[in-house]
Order: structure tokens, then sequence, then C-alpha cells
């Protein structure tokens, strides 16, 4: 055998997966399709002397697991900012809501424009913090009965105030009437239901109350960013992977995996190059896996279960700006520069958001979107030359699928001259400073990633499609129903966002079944 392992894709999930492996001493390699590594993680240099992401940019949830800590990966060249205020939401009347870490501060500041929500929002965090602590700890499990048992039954997951049938309650319903039932302030309220709108499902959506509750543990451990650009976090990967005797390969695109005995026995590349392994892991989406990379191999009713899989009409799209200045909000002069130091919510009310989806639904772009801005060269000036700035605005929603056949190319440029217009709603003169832009629509979105659809989480996060549901039944515990196959994706439990769990949780099944009875343990 040419390796232990063989990744396919350099995504940060597959990354984080060959990483554990080869610091156990396993031959590792990796293989990207692209010349840059990173995947959806990924940094890159634009308009002369700009790094811009050309993926996820925010870094939440990877803070909640010990990745970071266990790969030692600021040996590696990783250095995380913090981002504080991580959100804050300015609206164009000048108000403005900031969301610290420090829970006393970010609930100060809610009590400067709605005293009740500010005990409200506290109660809130309280309410909701013990059971998603609990939910954080299944989520760096493969999911399996007996696993979520041990997370959810072994420990207390309500508040003091608070009983399982209310919580069981909570979590039937949308997180749109979540937030409708605890808040008073409409503004306050647009603004945690934009933040849950992240994952995907609209405010209506039942069973969703989870994706605002989670952001109660954002208090504990607060979101950063890595120094030099998102893609930091997957160079830093790579080259852990290479000091522990890994391999990480640029344009080297996967054509099929090799089927030998009943067992994935390795890659074959574009190149014609075949490269065999014991295991193989595949960092691909599920569709380009199991429809692409295995087409000689996947039975039809593997194929016909996958097709039933919902990975939805896409939802966002992206401008990346080059910036002669940062914006200026209607807020407080404070207020205004501390907003830059994290996302900025740009949504004036719940109404405004529930219009934009109603637009999706239409099959049209959001005639006035919803935005997150994101000016990371606030804090980080390696990201753009001395005296200018980067400038990202994510909005939703937008579908993959254009009614009535309509090009997304062909609009690309109206749709971005629409967010900017957006953004001078709550910035104003914010677009006269943008002198170069990358627009990522959904159709530049799935070309980049190779991402179905342009969805960023790879399938829905539907209640049905997580935890031991996700992607299928059959599937959720990271091993192919082909021996010796294994998957690290986003569309793998617990989900999308720049996390790592779904490729920490492989790797342990992974080294398991080396580990196992047909397995030899460490070749080294």
């Amino acid at each position: 055998m040419d390796n232990d392992v063989v990744v396919i894709g350099s995504g940060h999930n597959g990354l984080v997966c060959a990483a554990y492996l080869a610091k156990r001493g396993y031959r590792v390699a990796v293989f990207e399709r692209r010349d840059t590594i990173g995947g959806a993680v990924c940094t890159e240099d634009m308009f002369g002397g700009y790094r811009l992401d050309v993926g996820g940019s925010a870094h939440f949830m990877i803070h909640h697991t010990p990745i970071v800590a266990d790969l030692g990966l600021e040996n590696y060249g990783l250095e995380y900012i913090p981002m504080d205020p991580f959100m804050t939401a300015p609206f164009e009347d000048g108000s403005v809501y900031e969301f610290f870490r420090d829970l006393d501060r970010t609930c100060e500041s809610i009590a400067a424009i709605s005293p009740p929500d500010a005990e409200a929002y506290r109660r809130f965090i309280e309410y909701w913090r013990p059971f998603n602590e609990a939910v954080f700890e299944a989520f760096l499990k493969t999911p399996t009965p007996g696993s979520f048992a041990k997370s959810f039954f072994g420990r207390r997951v309500t508040a003091a105030n608070a009983n399982k049938q209310d919580l069981v309650r909570d979590l039937l319903k949308s997180y749109g009437r979540v937030v409708g039932e605890r808040f008073h302030d409409d503004r306050l309220r647009a603004a945690l239901a934009w933040w849950g709108a992240q994952s995907g499902p609209p405010p209506i959506d039942a069973a969703s109350a989870e994706f605002v509750g989670w952001h109660s543990v954002i208090h504990t451990h607060g979101p950063a960013r890595p120094r030099g650009g998102s893609g930091m976090l997957t160079q830093a990967l790579a080259r852990c992977i290479e000091d522990h005797g890994g391999s990480v390969y640029p344009n080297s695109e996967v054509r099929r995996i090799l089927v030998e005995n009943g067992r994935a026995a390795g890659v074959e590349l574009v190149s014609g190059e075949r490269v065999t392994a014991r295991r193989v892991v595949s960092n691909a989406h599920l569709w380009v896996t199991f429809a692409d990379l295995l087409s000689d191999w996947t039975p039809p009713e593997l194929r016909a279960r996958l097709a039933g899989v919902q990975v939805g009409n896409g939802f966002g799209m992206v401008l990346r700006c080059a910036a002669e200045r940062l914006p200026s909000y209607l807020c407080p002069e404070t207020s205004a520069s501390r907003a830059l130091n994290g996302l900025q919510l740009l949504c004036p009310s719940t109404q405004y958001l529930n219009d934009a989806y109603a637009d999706y639904l239409r099959g049209n772009p959001s005639q006035d979107p919803a935005l997150i801005a994101m000016t990371f060269s606030a804090i980080d000036d390696s990201l753009a030359p001395e005296g200018k700035h980067t400038l990202f605005l994510w909005g939703q929603y937008y579908p993959y699928r254009l009614r009535d056949g309509v090009d997304w190319d062909a609009i690309a440029e109206r749709e971005a001259d629409n967010m900017l217009r957006v953004l001078d709603r709550f910035a104003p003169g914010a677009s006269q400073a943008v002198t170069a832009r990358y627009i990522q629509t959904p159709r530049e979105i799935e070309r980049k990633h190779n991402m179905p659809n342009a969805n960023v989480m790879h399938v829905e996060m539907l209640i049905d499609q997580m935890f031991m549901w996700r992607p299928l039944p059959e599937l959720s515990r990271y091993a192919a129903p082909l021996p010796g196959l294994f998957l690290a994706n986003a569309g793998m439990h617990p989900g999308g966002g720049i996390y790592g769990a779904p490729g920490y949780n492989c790797s342990r099944e992974v080294l398991r079944s080396l580990r196992g009875p047909l397995g030899l343990g460490s070749r080294r």
C-alpha cells in the first residue's frame, strides 16, 4: 500500500481528520483538485495586495472543540484575534445592539434601548445554556443512542427555573417564534432571528429553535478570527499533517475511488496516477462522492436514497470587496467603531427578514436582502495594503435555481449592486469606497467549491437530517456502505460551519477500524 489513509479534498474537515491520523503515526495523503488547499476555508491574494476569503469567514464553532489545542496549531502559524463585540446590530434610526462576550456588557447594551429585554436576554442565555452545553458535547461524538444518552441524560440539561417538558416544547418551535415570545423590541428580535437564519432554515420552520438557542454558549467561548485570513486555519492543518509525515497535494484532482475485492482501495487521479491505501476518507460532498467518484459502484437503492437527501436550493451569496475605507454606521461613534470588530447584522425588522425569504420562495433573489457585513481588516492589518481595507457582504436569500430559467451570471453585477445599496442604508456612502469586488453568486459558489446547489452546509440542516439521521441513518456513523470508505464533510453529523467536528469524529472511526481485527495498527 502507498498509504494508510487517502483523503479526498482539503476542506477543513478532511484536514482535521488527516491531521489526527497523521499525529497517531499513520501515513496520510490528502489530494486537492484546486491549486490552493483549504476547500471552503481558504484565503487568496486578489486585487494587488488584498487577502480575501473565498469561503467561510466567521470562526465561531471550532472554539468549542479541542482541535486547535490537540493539534498544537499555534505551532504551525495559526494565531486567533478575538472579536469583541462579536456581533453588532446597527439600525437606520441610530440605535444599536452590541453583543459582547461578556454577558453583563451585552445586557447593558440591550437595556439602553429596551430595559425589559435586557433581563429577558439574560434569562434566555441561562435557560438555553445547559442544554446547549450537552448539545456541544454530543456534537463531538459519533451519533448513537448511547452517546446521546450520556450527553443528555447523564447530566443536568435544564436551568433551575425550567423543566424538561418546557424545554422539549420550546425545541419544537420555530426560532422566529421563540424570539417573538421572548423579546419585546422588534429590532432585537430581528437581530437574533437573522443570526439564527445563518444555518439555513427560515424563521418559520418548526423544530428550528435550536438555531437561536445555541447562541447561549457564545458568551462562554467567544469567536475569534485567524490573523492573515480564514484560510490560515487550513494552512496550519496542512503544516501539521506534513510535520507528522503526511502529504498534501494541490492540483491533484481525484477522478474515482478505486474498488478492489469489495473494498475501497485508494484513488485514481485525473492525471491517471493510482494511489493505494488501506482506508479512503472523502471530504467531498455526498453527491460528488457517490454519484461521481463511485459512479460504477453505487447501488441503485443507495443512489435513490441519496437523491432524496434535501440539499436544497442554495440560500446565500457573497460579495468580497477591496475598499478605501470602512463603513461608518449611523449609531454613536464609539459603537460604530466597535461594530467593525465583529459581524454586523443588517436586518431592520423581522418582517424584512420574512419578506427576503418570500422572494426566495418565488425563485427570485431577495429584493431587499438581509446582510451580514464583515470588516476583518479593522482588526487585522495584514489583509490589505496600508490604509486600505476589506469588506465582505453575505446576503440571504438567494436561490440557486432562479425562476423562469434566469442565468445567475447574467444578473451577478446587478445583485452585487443591490447588496451595496442595502449596506448604504445603514452606513451611508459605504459603497463609494469600494474599488474592486469578487462576486460569489450561488452558481460561482458551486463552481469554486464543487458544492452542489451552493449549499454551504452541504445538506439542509433540518431536524430529520441532523444527529443520527444526518445525512441518512445508514451513513450517520461516518463509515460508508463500501468497506474501507469513510465520510468527513459538512453533510455529516453535526453539520456545517467552520467547526471541524465531522472530521474530528470521523478520524476516531477510521482509527478504530485501523486498530480493529483487520487493522494492523501504525505502519511506523
